[in-house]
């Protein structure tokens, strides 16, 4: 191309360019431009130097505005403020009774006849006890008043015992250790991190080596001793705390002392336990040394409601971790601290959340 064309061309180019900005600012529109063409140099070669094409786009203002608006900080808390009272107004459901047909038709019918939703259910017929288990998680109700006589009445008819909790509800849990304090441990960083949804009013303790670690959480320590002589004594105060304080659940949290029946039965349903080992091999004193000794290749732990005969109550929950010949007792004895503290988190968990049915020797776990 001639350099006369050349220089034209490039001011045509330039007037429509300086025109359609002109235009596009006083409509309200960004304007971008792309280049296509090949970069322009700065040295000439041969005489000549590459032209560089661009090509305008136009978008209007007002719709990259609308892209990029965020709510603002009173629409954040307000967002957030209605999602925590929808939350705090969801409630759990649990219920057993004596399987027959319609169970689920009957109870959902009633959520429904009191405008509830249904947020999420689990449920299990067994075929061998023959009962019906269900975990209705429902919402939103500040109210449950006009619940209540409807509930009951269905309760009657089904033969059914129920328990109706808000989410938001923390269970009062009492913790009981003596010398190991790996569970407890555990069991308190989780509910200070919010992992756990309970309370923990008091710890208890036949020995007093735990003591600065309730403290730094803030929870009061109470070191009851206990001998063969005393024992009944110290029971009795256990269920004057437990009462004092409401107690919903009780944890042993490696606790080394076999309960009384007289404890037992007025908590039944309501001590989790857990146990060093699968139940009901390596009872006794150091079960992981006796595992050393057989050569075993998985240890694991089992966290179980408490009942008067010694490791036998109704399991919640059982793991397991693999190991092999060239790992000391002590090895595995750290190694089976990280499966206890992790079942019995679990139990505690599971159970906060309604997930825990009695089923006699049994459990149905909704998880």
């Amino acid at each position: 191309m001639p350099p006369a064309s050349r220089t034209l061309l490039r001011q045509s180019l330039n007037l429509i360019n300086s025109q359609s900005k002109s235009f596009l600012r006083s409509s309200n529109c960004r304007i971008f431009t792309f280049v296509t063409g090949p970069a322009a140099q700065k040295k000439i070669f041969r005489g000549r130097q590459s032209i560089q094409f661009s090509r305008t786009f136009h978008v209007s203002q007002s719709a990259t505005s609308k892209q990029q608006q965020q709510p603002s900080d009173a629409e954040e808390l307000s967002i957030k403020k209605k999602s925590a009272k929808m939350a705090g107004d969801d409630h759990f459901l649990t219920l057993s009774c004596p399987d027959k047909a319609g169970i689920v038709y009957a109870v959902t019918g009633l959520l429904a006849q009191q405008n509830l939703t249904i947020l999420d259910l689990q449920q299990f017929s067994d075929p061998a006890s023959k009962k019906f288990f269900m975990r209705v998680h429902f919402g939103h109700a500040t109210d449950l008043s006009a619940l209540q006589e409807p509930l009951k009445k269905l309760a009657s008819e089904m033969q059914m015992d129920y328990q109706v909790r808000a989410v938001q509800e923390k269970p009062k849990v009492m913790l009981m250790v003596s010398k190991i304090g790996h569970c407890l441990n555990d069991l308190l960083f989780r509910v200070k991190s919010g992992q756990l949804k309970i309370e923990v009013p008091l710890i208890i303790s036949n020995h007093p080596e735990f003591k600065e670690l309730a403290e730094s959480y803030g929870i009061p320590f109470h070191h009851l001793p206990v001998t063969k002589d005393t024992k009944e004594q110290q029971e009795t105060q256990i269920l004057d705390l437990i009462a004092q304080h409401k107690i919903d659940l009780v944890v042993l949290a490696r606790y080394m002392q076999v309960l009384s029946p007289r404890l037992c039965s007025e908590m039944s349903g309501k001590i989790i336990n857990i146990h060093h080992s699968f139940l009901p091999s390596f009872k006794g004193a150091k079960p992981y040394h006796q595992a050393y000794e057989r050569g075993v290749k998985i240890i694991g732990a089992t966290a179980h409601f408490v009942t008067a005969d010694l490791d036998e109550g109704p399991i919640i929950e059982q793991r397991v971790a693999r190991v092999d010949h060239a790992m000391s007792p002590k090895e595995l004895v750290e190694e089976g601290s990280n499966v206890e503290s992790q079942v019995l988190a679990a139990a505690v968990k599971w159970w906060s959340e309604q997930r825990v049915l009695l089923n006699g020797a049994k459990t149905v776990v909704f998880n």
